[in-house]
């Protein structure tokens, strides 16, 4: 029975050696797992500490469809930026977005300037959005639901002085939900691909500005 043993406990060490000789690692797959995480810098990092308006553009056609979309999505975006920039040292003082979308509706102009809003409510900076696509439905099957959202990404300096930049291009923005298909529109659905979007474009937008980790 001891010849056995150490039969068997000399095969297992030959085969450890034999695996840390040719490259192999037991360990090597947890550790992987561990490590497959990376640190993104912000793109834009002065919000905390200031007053800050979330603006959307969108197209007159989308709020036919849509008419709340424009609050929502401000109202989605301003509550992840308050959580992601909230700290005991620093946060944000954000401007309630139905104040700003009770001011949009009472303008008649088609376009609107992000400078002049911010300083209608005394903001700081605005964090200013344009839809250059928005949809619920796939557009090739009505029937299916896939919701997708692009968008440009800028930040207004409302009081910067005549030599200060005044306005940051950041990158542009695109979420698809969901990201492996379309789903059969019904009433619960439609709800979740629209929520979820939103929660996931939300995200996008204000990982902009604080540092954040992201899954390799």
């Amino acid at each position: 029975m001891r010849t056995r043993f150490s039969h068997w406990s000399a095969g297992i060490a030959a085969a450890v050696l034999l695996m840390a000789l040719t490259g192999c690692n037991w360990l090597t797959p947890l550790a992987a797992i561990s490590e497959q995480k990376q640190e993104v810098l912000a793109e834009f990092d002065k919000l905390p500490g200031s007053r800050t308006l979330v603006l959307i553009w969108t197209p007159p056609e989308t709020l036919f469809d849509y008419p709340y979309a424009r609050l929502e999505l401000a109202t989605y975006i301003g509550d992840r930026l308050q959580e992601g920039l909230t700290t005991k040292k620093s946060k944000i003082d954000l401007v309630d977005p139905r104040d700003v979308e009770e001011y949009l509706g009472r303008q008649l102009a088609r376009r609107i300037d992000p400078a002049t809003v911010g300083r209608q409510f005394d903001a700081d900076y605005v964090v200013y959005l344009e839809l250059l696509q928005f949809q619920i439905r796939d557009p090739e099957e009505p029937q299916f639901l896939r919701g997708r959202i692009q968008a440009s990404v800028t930040v207004h300096v409302v009081r910067a002085e005549p030599d200060q930049v005044k306005r940051y291009e950041l990158a542009p923005v695109e979420t698809v939900y969901p990201k492996k298909g379309p789903v059969v529109l019904s009433a619960t659905n439609s709800l979740r691909v629209r929520e979820a979007m939103y929660r996931e474009f939300a995200e996008q937008v204000a990982r902009k500005f604080f540092d954040h980790t992201v899954d390799l």
